[in-house]
């Protein structure tokens, strides 16, 4: 990721922090544009007022409230872009990414593409010298993944020196019945998240270099259990080396 550059500038993302009760704040994810208005609990914010100033700085609404504007980072555009498909939470993502080593320039299939978050984490660990095949079955998960995808890259390439890599190639497919366009392709890692990961499987392992990893992200343990069998009855060449759950525990520090 590249430095971040001056103030803000029409056409990208800004972050409003609202401050509320008991110590929490409320997001509010927007596209600065010089007609349009910030709508927010704590009042109404013109964005020809927000363009132009320098992130992370305070501002009042015409109520009177406070607000503090700032570029989102990806794990906060992840949780507030719009979503069709429940997304793979970036805790979650975080711990994936980890898992399947992957490094600038590599190749990573993923399927599903649901709507776009794990793409963009996997763009910006494999680099512009890498790739990424994210195949989706549903047309809507399809087009709205490619669509959060184009305005994160969009903004970004305001609001930065550099640029976001143009390294996701979003597939409408069913990914069982992908094996002859992955015939020419090497897979350095492949994440599965999916209702029925253990279809996917015997299509992609072909493909993937020997020690890769394949990581699957499932919401339940029959699920797992279900996956593991079908590893077993098949005989695929995989080996389970973990399951787990990764959970965060927030504090709340509060003066006595």
């Amino acid at each position: 990721a590249g430095p971040r550059s001056g103030p803000f500038r029409a056409g990208e993302l800004a972050l409003a922090e609202v401050p509320r009760k008991n110590n929490w704040t409320l997001k509010v994810l927007c596209r600065l544009a010089a007609e349009a208005v910030l709508s927010s609990p704590g009042g109404l914010l013109p964005h020809r007022d927000i363009i132009g100033q320098l992130p992370g700085q305070m501002l009042r609404t015409a109520a009177g409230k406070r607000l503090l504007l700032r570029r989102p980072s990806l794990d906060e555009y992840v949780l507030l872009m719009p979503r069709g498909a429940t997304i793979a939470y970036p805790k979650d993502i975080s711990a994936l990414l980890m898992m399947m080593d992957i490094h600038p320039g590599d190749t990573v299939l993923e399927t599903g593409s649901g709507s776009g978050a794990m793409s963009l984490f996997l763009s910006r660990a494999v680099g512009p010298k890498g790739r990424v095949l994210s195949y989706e079955i549903r047309e809507d998960h399809h087009n709205l993944a490619k669509k959060n995808y184009r305005h994160w890259r969009s903004a970004w390439e305001i609001g930065h020196t550099d640029k976001w890599p143009d390294n996701v190639e979003f597939i409408l497919k069913d990914i069982s019945t992908a094996a002859a366009d992955l015939k020419s392709v090497t897979l350095d890692a492949v994440v599965l998240d999916m209702l029925n990961p253990q279809c996917a499987l015997p299509v992609v392992h072909p493909s993937l270099k020997q020690g890769g990893v394949c990581a699957v992200y499932l919401a339940n343990i029959t699920q797992v259990i279900d996956l593991l069998d079908r590893i077993r009855s098949c005989k695929l060449p995989f080996l389970c080396e973990r399951i787990i759950e990764v959970t965060h525990r927030s504090w709340s520090v509060l003066p006595a």
